[in-house]
């Protein structure tokens, strides 16, 4: 393992040179200064990382892409992700921030809950899990036997399941006001795609099981969509959050930004570090290389190569979050002289 790869991440962390990075040179680093210094704000006060966060802070809070380049490349070493089968590999996908309709009480139009954490699921403060499956929720909410309180109603069933896998997003109102909620907890059991369902099972090709593709299926299948839902046992709870100006708070607790943050496995990356993806734009093979901070996690999101791209907010990026399934390759820059 390099010395400086921190003891306590278990990946293989190949040494690298700012040569190595594809697209190093051509992408504007000012436009990731402002998504770094939200990560400082949480990782500031950790040893490996004090020096270059009060660097960091007693610097503007926009920089050029010479400006930035200087700080990173004078002050952190990349080095590759590797996983455990030796492969630099893996698979990038994309998430954002859904805007879904809703109102905060029961309407005709309005009849699926968007639930908050039940409060038996702890015992003496411990978190009991496995907590019901979707199935068993989906049922008890049929009878009426919801186990947590509501927070809000969704129009559409698979808006809000859409929501739970995106794990964060805004509700409209019948005003047009809007409301953000967030990831507060979950069930305890597996996430399993339903977009890999689909396929498994010959109703989509691999290449149709996006959103979209999906979407499409549910409304020629209506009878079939509890089937198709409830093959995920995991369920999302959710807290309502500031909606303010920035993106949603991420698991680091700092606001995403759109195409410059991503969704990491904390056990092979560390929360807050910045790392360079280097992938393709959905459905292509056009170059998407980028740097990006560490700062969030999620269900699916497993191994030491494997990356969830952060696209905003809205249809656009719903758009382009639906579509990508791309290899990509990742080096996570790491403080000079930090172990």
């Amino acid at each position: 393992m390099p010395p400086s790869t921190p003891a306590n991440v278990p990946s293989v962390w190949r040494e690298a040179h700012w040569n190595d990075l594809p697209g190093w040179d051509s992408d504007d680093l000012g436009a990731a200064w402002s998504a770094f210094r939200e990560s400082c704000r949480a990782i500031g006060r950790k040893p490996a990382w004090v020096a270059v966060c009060a660097a960091a802070a007693v610097l503007p809070d926009t920089l050029s892409d010479r400006e930035a380049r200087q700080f990173f490349e004078q002050r952190f070493v990349p080095r590759q992700s590797v996983a455990g089968n030796g492969s630099v590999q893996g698979l990038v996908t994309g998430y954002y921030e859904p805007l879904i309709h809703g109102s905060r009480t029961p309407l005709p139009g309005t009849r699926w809950p968007i639930l908050a954490p039940p409060s038996d699921m702890w015992s003496a403060g411990k978190k009991v899990v496995p907590y019901w499956t979707r199935a068993e929720l989906e049922k008890r909410r049929a009878e009426g036997r919801l186990p947590a309180r509501v927070l809000l109603w969704a129009a559409d069933p698979v808006d809000l399941f859409f929501l739970q896998v995106q794990g964060s997003g805004q509700v409209e109102l019948p005003d047009g006001s809007r409301v953000r909620v967030g990831f507060a907890e979950h069930n305890g059991h597996p996430y399993r795609s339903i977009g890999r369902w689909l396929i498994d099972r010959g109703e989509l090709a691999a290449n149709q099981a996006t959103m979209e593709g999906i979407r499409q299926w549910t409304r020629r299948n209506p009878q079939r969509l509890d089937e198709l839902l409830n093959s995920n046992p995991r369920y999302v709870f959710f807290r309502e959050m500031p909606i303010g100006e920035g993106g949603p708070v991420g698991a680091l607790g700092v606001p995403l930004y759109a195409e410059r943050s991503i969704a990491v496995d904390p056990a092979y990356v560390p929360l807050g570090a910045p790392v360079f993806l280097s992938t393709t734009w959905p459905l292509s093979d056009k170059p998407l290389n980028r740097l990006v901070m560490a700062q969030d996690t999620g269900g699916a999101i497993k191994g030491a190569v494997r990356a969830d791209f952060f696209w905003g907010f809205g249809d656009e990026a719903g758009e382009q979050a639906g579509k990508m399934r791309q290899q990509g390759k990742m080096w996570v820059l790491w403080p000079k002289g930090s172990n």
